[in-house]
């Protein structure tokens, strides 16, 4: 069996990975956007009613991750903001405008967060470089990297996902996440040894995380 993250981008979706077996939630708004942060209501409500790990996305707006100073702000509103809420952890991402790991910016929402774990998310696969990233990510504190290898998706990045597990020697978590599936979710697995993975369990092309997928990632 797995350890599964489910992507959630609504409430309902977090019901359904959290009734199927689902190890933790990634909660975020804005799935046409790639997920951005999720309201204050939603996630009081949530963590109401689901006792597995929830963490929550730290993100703005979609498009890229180099964000203004105003924008750097309203993520830390929001990070402290929904802390209060009791959730597990939090995901977030910032580069410089060099696409570089913002080393600075990172630490302050890491400490912010303290005592609860900070996963860095695909972020990191706009990053450029994959040794140095890993490097500076594990050096701003945080626990997990989601990551597809730096390529589109993780068939694609299997290779660098490999490496990355064998790179980080268990001082980070690799999260292997983008475009996995029950039906690679075997495969990848053996061939980069990774422990923790990460889907939407969006099956049909629409909001909401499919039942069965969320079983058979978590079975398979």
């Amino acid at each position: 069996m797995s350890k599964i993250e489910i992507a959630c981008f609504n409430p309902e979706s977090a019901m359904i990975a959290f009734e199927n077996g689902a190890d933790r939630i990634e909660l975020c708004d804005g799935l046409s956007e790639g997920g951005t942060t999720p309201s204050f209501e939603t996630t009081r409500d949530l963590r109401a009613k689901i006792s597995i790990p929830l963490f929550v996305m730290i993100r703005p707006r979609g498009g890229d991750f180099t964000y203004s100073e105003a924008e750097f702000e309203q993520m830390q509103k929001d990070l402290l903001q929904l802390k209060s809420l009791k959730v597990d952890g939090f995901v977030f991402g910032i580069l410089d405008e060099n696409d570089q790991v913002n080393v600075e910016h990172n630490k302050i929402l890491v400490e912010m967060a303290y005592p609860l774990p900070c996963t860095f998310h695909r972020a990191f696969d706009r990053a450029k470089g994959l040794e140095d990233s890993l490097e500076k990510v594990i050096g701003c504190g945080f626990k997990t990297i989601l990551t597809s290898g730096q390529k589109p998706n993780v068939s694609e990045g299997k290779e660098n996902l490999k490496k990355l597990v064998e790179l980080s020697n268990g001082r980070i978590e690799i999260l292997v996440g983008g475009g996995l599936r029950s039906t690679n979710i075997a495969e990848i697995r053996e061939f980069t040894n990774a422990g923790y993975f990460h889907s939407s369990a969006i099956t049909d092309g629409g909001a909401f995380a499919n039942a069965d997928e969320v079983i058979a990632l978590k079975n398979s």
